[in-house]
């Protein structure tokens, strides 16, 4: 959806809520695309600032390891998992939690990876101090971060999976 026009989207959006309405693409604000591609306006430029390569306008979005949660999202949901290794680490960036609440202008709690956007060296680290949030907040009791995401801007890796 990020790669369409903010009209475009906001159609489709609007033909979930109808046709799905229990969906959770459904439950989406009105204000939802335009705060996403801000969102992504900014991880972008984070990312460029840390030497990320981008090849995108806007990223595939994945999570790392499987996301109990996030699977309840669709209908017959699925997941694959594809090694890291089989991605230019570059083109890479990650949120500790959903891009979306990391960089929300709303959220105050003081956590060190609110406001932040990682290399995958640097989001090792993170886990490394945090762990995995679908291990210790899968219910999202602690706050709005369920899982780590990851944000593809290449299509090399992903094309081989389509």
């Amino acid at each position: 959806m990020s790669e369409l026009s903010i009209d475009e989207a906001k159609s489709i959006l609007n033909t979930l809520k109808v046709t799905r309405p229990n969906s959770q693409c459904a439950q989406r604000h009105d204000k939802y695309v335009e705060y996403r591609h801000n969102c992504e306006s900014i991880i972008r430029s984070e990312f460029k600032k840390k030497g990320g390569i981008i090849n995108r306008k806007s990223p595939h979005y994945m999570v790392i390891e499987h996301s109990p949660w996030l699977s309840t999202w669709f209908e017959n949901g699925t997941f694959i998992r594809i090694p890291i290794e089989e991605f230019d680490s570059m083109t890479i960036s990650f949120t500790y939690g959903d891009s979306m609440p990391t960089f929300s202008p709303t959220i105050h709690d003081g956590r060190e990876y609110r406001k932040k956007l990682y290399t995958y060296d640097e989001i090792l680290k993170i886990i490394e101090k945090y762990g995995l949030p679908q291990d210790w907040n899968d219910d999202g009791k602690n706050g709005p971060e369920r899982y780590i995401e990851a944000h593809v801007w290449s299509d090399e890796t992903i094309d081989k999976y389509r």
